[in-house]
Order: structure tokens, then sequence, then C-alpha cells
């Protein structure tokens, strides 16, 4: 194996290195440590966080966004359906569905109606969601959250 010269493989001592970093108005910044020898770059440091950053940013872009849907006990069938296929292209789209039953004056006593509504929701969506919170009253409404399921 024939052994490069240090010019050819671009080995520059660092205060050399540094000199000419601070001649260009730039920074010496050290970019893998664990190499023989490490590796240097002359770059604008500042520049370089922020690329980091948003680099970081595009990996965990997706996001997973809750989307409500708000019902009344006294909801019409078709109205209901409606409502149940747009949670569908919700779940679809990989967002979690918060449904929210809202019982006003008598309709509070009657918490069943709102269970069975709920239920029939799930009985239709079927083995596309998994409840990730059941059905429980929190004041005056009944909250149920699904997430998607098995594609």
């Amino acid at each position: 194996m024939i052994d490069a010269s240090n010019e050819q493989r671009g080995i520059v001592p660092t205060d050399e290195a540094q000199r000419m970093a601070r001649e260009l108005g730039l920074d010496l910044v050290e970019v893998a440590p664990l190499e023989n020898p490490p590796v240097c770059r002359i770059m604008d440091y500042g520049k370089h966080k922020y690329q980091q950053k948003k680099r970081q940013k595009e990996r965990s872009s997706h996001e997973i966004l809750l989307k409500e849907i708000r019902l009344r006990p006294k909801t019409d069938d078709n109205d209901r359906r409606i409502k149940l296929n747009r949670a569908f292209k919700f779940l679809e789209g990989g967002h979690k569905v918060q449904f929210t039953m809202l019982f006003r004056g008598r309709e509070r006593s009657h918490q069943d109606i709102g269970r069975k509504i709920f239920d029939l929701m799930l009985e239709d969506l079927g083995e596309k969601v998994k409840v990730e919170r059941p059905p429980r009253m929190e004041g005056s409404r009944m909250i149920m959250i699904l997430s998607p399921g098995k594609r």
C-alpha cells in the first residue's frame, strides 16, 4: 500500500487551520472527533448548528394530531354516519380522534344513550381502530379517544 503525503490527504496542522479560519472569518469545527486523525472543517458554526436542528425537525416532522368530533344524544343517524365517515378519514390519515358527546339539561341523566351511540360507532369502525381511552364522563361531556389500529 502506498502512503499518500499529508498534502494529498488534506491534512493541515492545527495552527495553520486556525489561522486560515480566522482569515476567512469562520470557525474551525471538529466534525469527527473519533477519527484518527480527528476531522475538522472551516465553517460558520452558527449556521452548522442551525442546519443540524433543521434536519432533526425534518426527521420528526410527522405529528399525530388529535381531531375532535362532537355529537349530541339527539344527533340523527344520518348525521352520525357523516361524522363517522369524517372520523374514518382522520384515522386513515394517522390522526387520533376524540369523540365528544355533549349532554345538556335532562340529557345528563341519560348517559346510557351516549354510551350506546359510542358502542355503535366502535362496532362500525371495527378492527381499524384501537380504543385509547374508553368512554367516560367529564362534567357534562362524555369523551372517548380512538387511535389508528392495524392497517
